[in-house]
């Protein structure tokens, strides 16, 4: 009969058991370790290189600023107002000239609703030399004033639009009139495809 008696002051570990069992797992969590922190780094490198972009950014809109500023104060001389004056009324003139009806009509006759035509049609010169329109329509319902808006926001045409003024008419043909405003950008690609009457 044979027995095996452990005289060593600590108990017995089976080390290779040990790794055996563990060590896959503790390599698992180095690799993870390992790429959480090289994770980390690049998101740190990443952030640095973004804000140095904006800081890059920031300094260019200041100094498109500081050219603005200097440019107006230049074109505020007493000496220089009447070329600034012209300027400004050429430029008006233009954005007007570049108003075409025929293609404002046909931008509206392709979303026009039903029972819904228009009034009256006014471009006017917005900041930043953007055109924009005020429009009245009358119809026989809200609905409809609420359907153009709708075709009007989904074309690319025109843009920002609300209606400012709604009203009732009474002893008439029609029932409501509203006063429509847009921004219009008549070189906008337009992808819709209504035609007249405001069917698809």
């Amino acid at each position: 009969m044979r027995l095996d008696i452990n005289l060593a002051t600590q108990p017995y570990e089976d080390v290779r058991r040990f790794w055996l069992r563990w060590g896959g797992a503790l390599a698992g969590l180095g690799i993870l370790t390992l790429l959480l922190v090289y994770l980390a780094v690049m998101g740190l490198l990443t952030a640095r290189q973004d804000r140095n972009l904006i800081r890059q950014r920031r300094e260019q809109i200041a100094e498109r600023d500081r050219e603005k500023v200097q440019a107006e104060a230049l074109l505020n001389r007493p000496e220089n107002r009447t070329t600034r004056d012209r300027s400004q009324f050429l430029n008006d003139l233009f954005q007007r000239k570049a108003f075409s009806w025929t293609r404002v009509f046909e931008d509206l006759e392709r979303i026009m609703p039903a029972r819904l035509h228009v009034v009256s049609i006014r471009p006017e010169t917005a900041s930043g030399h953007q055109l924009a329109i005020k429009l009245i329509v009358a119809g026989d319902s809200r609905e409809q004033a609420l359907a153009l808006v709708e075709k009007m926001e989904g074309s690319q045409r025109f843009q920002q639009t609300r209606i400012d003024q709604e009203m009732a008419l009474t002893g008439q043909a029609d029932s409501v009139q509203f006063e429509i405003n847009a921004m219009y950008a008549p070189d906008a690609v337009d992808t819709t495809n209504s035609r007249p009457g405001g069917t698809p």
